[in-house]
């Protein structure tokens, strides 16, 4: 599915139009008319926003079967987590091993 066409379908999923998008995404609705209506292609950055916008991650948007949405408890463990160094990982993969005990 090309781009265009999965934007269309997460709006309508949604029941969005292209205004309720730029206020979730924070871009404005002229780049979002040229996305739409010249058929332009997006950027990585602008597409990253469009998919912050829909809460789902790049990711989930070019996935070829249904998405996975994830709760704002994982989200929120999966952002901090790219952060920290693999001995960090390690220390708190240790840890969440002893708690499930």
């Amino acid at each position: 599915m090309d781009v265009h066409t999965k934007l269309k379908l997460l709006l309508k999923e949604r029941g969005w139009s292209r205004y309720r998008l730029s206020k979730e995404c924070g871009l404005s609705e002229e780049t979002l008319t040229n996305i739409f209506k010249r058929g332009t292609s997006p950027s990585l950055p602008t597409l990253q926003a469009i998919c912050d916008g829909f809460k789902i991650t790049l990711s989930q948007f070019f996935a070829e079967n249904e998405m996975i949405e994830i709760s704002e408890d994982f989200k929120e463990f999966f952002d901090e987590w790219k952060y920290l160094t693999p001995e960090q990982k390690d220390v708190v993969l240790q840890v969440m091993k002893v708690m499930k005990q």
